[in-house]
């Protein structure tokens, strides 16, 4: 029987249960969108997003070499290459563009209606019809999201209710890309290591916003806060963050790896109270409960005590 202590990294890595993964990944990608919000607002939507998907590109690249999986990603080059339109270089434009005028924390409450596209397009396209408790989880966990979106609206001032509602549809772009490019993945990458998804879809992207980028170029030098932010941005919101999302995808389904996006408000709303000051209301705190059960019981954590 082999010792824990000789196995590779990638090895221990890969005997990780999918639900730490989906942990980790919720805490990561809840700061995503305050890295994001400081470096749009200095360079630009289109620019930021390049600079995230380049950036986990030069990440995941060298790793890859490494791994000598580089034959698998030139055997899928056309694939990954359009996962990553869809499920990085459209996704990160609208958030960058919203957040321009939206809060991190209505990004991400928008960015939870994920695991609802992800279910409705998964029983469409790969005919996976929820049952009784996914279902009642998936409902549970929009209710709790829309009623931090009220919350929201409430608490902007009246001038801004515009441009939040504009921002807002805007941010539905990406969980529908999302939702899409899930069942997608289901369907073409299943046994493809998430490594290989990751770069290619990264380098996809990169390749697809690049000309965009050059059009839109800043005609000044980045901020110290905006190099700091893009490189958080690209090395572990992106170049770590997909591998793990890819492997909960792999082991257990898009529509469970979907039900991530429930957790992050609830990481956002923290970070928010952590670095920038803003304050955790009752209403808050009752929405994060409601979205961690709907959670439980769309990944199928828990499950309704249903009589046969």
């Amino acid at each position: 029987m082999n010792n824990n202590k000789d196995l590779t990294w990638q090895e221990k890595f890969n005997q990780r249960p999918w639900w730490v993964d989906f942990i980790l990944l919720s805490a990561i990608w809840g700061s995503s969108f305050m890295f994001t919000k400081i470096a749009a607002q200095d360079i630009g939507a289109i620019t930021t997003a390049f600079w995230r998907v380049a950036i986990g590109a030069m990440f995941l690249l060298p790793l890859l070499v490494l791994k000598r999986q580089t034959a698998l990603l030139k055997q899928h080059w056309k694939k990954a290459f359009v996962l990553g339109i869809f499920y990085a270089g459209i996704p990160f434009t609208a958030y960058s563009f919203a957040l321009m005028t939206i809060s991190t924390s209505t990004a991400a409450i928008v960015n939870a209606t994920t695991a609802l596209f992800g279910a409705l397009i998964a029983w469409l396209w790969l005919k996976e019809k929820p049952g009784l408790s996914r279902s009642v989880g998936l409902v549970l966990g929009f209710t709790g999201v829309s009623l931090l979106a009220l919350q929201n609206a409430h608490a902007a001032p009246t001038h801004a209710l515009a441009a939040q509602l504009i921002g807002m549809l805007v941010c539905l772009l990406a969980p529908m890309c999302y939702g899409l490019s899930a069942s997608y993945t289901k369907l073409y990458f299943t046994d493809i290591p998430a490594l290989v998804s990751s770069t290619g879809s990264q380098l996809g992207a990169t390749f697809f916003l690049a000309p965009f980028a050059i059009f839109f170029w800043p005609d000044h030098s980045m901020q110290f806060s905006t190099v700091g932010s893009l490189l958080a941005l690209g090395v572990v919101c992106t170049g770590l963050a997909f591998i793990m999302f890819f492997r909960i995808i792999a082991l257990a389904g898009p529509s469970k790896a979907l039900t991530v996006t429930f957790a992050v408000p609830v990481f956002a709303a923290f970070y928010g109270v952590t670095f920038l000051n803003e304050n955790v209301t009752l209403t808050m705190m009752l929405c994060a409960v409601v979205i961690l059960v709907g959670i439980s019981l769309s990944t199928g954590l828990v499950r309704l005590p249903i009589k046969r």
